[in-house]
């Protein structure tokens, strides 16, 4: 039979005794047993201090990345009530804007939208736009952006008409002979009146400054010159196209400073006063046509 205990023997130094002691199998057995279960609780208990420690590493970061998205959030939500905010107004202006080119210009059409909200635009508007709780979920987030950038896309589409009017009003103005010619004094205004030739009661289609001869003849506004030259009893003559049916023609001068296909801007120097073909003095000879139809040249004329 196997030995139940082991003998551990002791010899120490000099003459002291030989000691002995006797170890049971079973006790050295329970001894390993146990050192092998605290060394195994050691080890799961590291293990499960590191997996804690770990966790707590991964749930402070996730405490911070949470706190970090819900101040995103709260930013977000505010900045999608100011631009809602911006669009209402910008909407109120558009409108505004509307209202007054469609009641100064009746001829125009504005194809974008309404001068007036339609029913409940604006009660909608504001519900949509700055009432924001703070449990808004992502998804409502979501159609609230595709609602503003949908809005936001038309009134980009309605502020181009408006840019695009303007821009042609600002065009038609500074294609409008707003300004005189020359200084001087009118000796014969537009309408009926007596040829100083024939006596015989004739259409004048134009205005006639007097001013002394070589006096300086300028645009009164944006155009392109269409003719230069000599023309039957006006004598020189140049005639300017200012666009949108506007033409200018300007008789009797002394001296041409453009040519046909000159650009000129408004003040310009084109000619000087003269007295050439059917004249009885120095004077300008100034008509504006629209359309070909000859008009009052003090229709358009701003100054005094």
């Amino acid at each position: 039979m196997a030995k139940k205990s082991f003998t551990l023997m002791v010899i120490p130094d000099h003459d002291a005794p030989v000691k002995r002691y006797t170890i049971q199998r079973s006790w050295l057995t329970q001894v390993a047993m146990g050192v092998m279960l605290v060394v195994g609780l050691g080890v799961a208990g590291s293990i499960h201090y590191f997996q804690v420690a770990a966790d707590a590493s991964e749930n402070r970061i996730l405490r911070d990345e949470n706190l970090t998205l819900r101040s995103q959030l709260k930013s977000v939500r505010e900045r999608i009530e100011h631009i809602g905010s911006t669009l209402d107004r910008v909407e109120r202006f558009d409108q505004k804007l509307r209202a007054v080119t469609l009641l100064s210009d009746p001829q125009r059409n504005l194809a974008m939208g309404p001068t007036e909200p339609e029913a409940g635009t604006a009660q909608a508007t504001d519900t949509q736009f700055t009432q924001l709780t703070t449990t808004e979920t992502p998804k409502a987030m979501m159609g609230r952006l595709d609602r503003l950038s949908a809005e936001a896309t038309r009134q980009e589409q309605s502020l181009q008409e408006l840019q695009a009017y303007f821009q042609d009003q600002k065009s038609m103005l500074a294609s409008t002979p707003s300004v005189w010619p020359a200084r001087g004094w009118v000796t014969s205004d537009f309408g009926q009146r007596l040829d100083p030739y024939t006596a015989d009661r004739v259409m004048h289609a134009g205005l006639d400054i007097a001013a002394e001869h070589g006096k300086e003849v300028h645009a009164p506004s944006d155009g392109t010159v269409v003719f230069a030259g000599l023309e039957g009893g006006y004598g020189n003559v140049i005639v300017i196209d200012h666009g949108y049916g506007i033409k200018t023609r300007y008789g009797h001068l002394s001296k041409l400073m453009v040519k046909a296909g000159d650009r000129v801007k408004r003040g310009a120097l084109i000619a000087a006063v003269g007295n050439t073909g059917r004249s009885t003095g120095p004077h300008l000879h100034y008509e504006v046509r629209v359309n070909g139809i000859p008009q009052n040249p003090r229709k358009f004329i701003l100054e005094e």
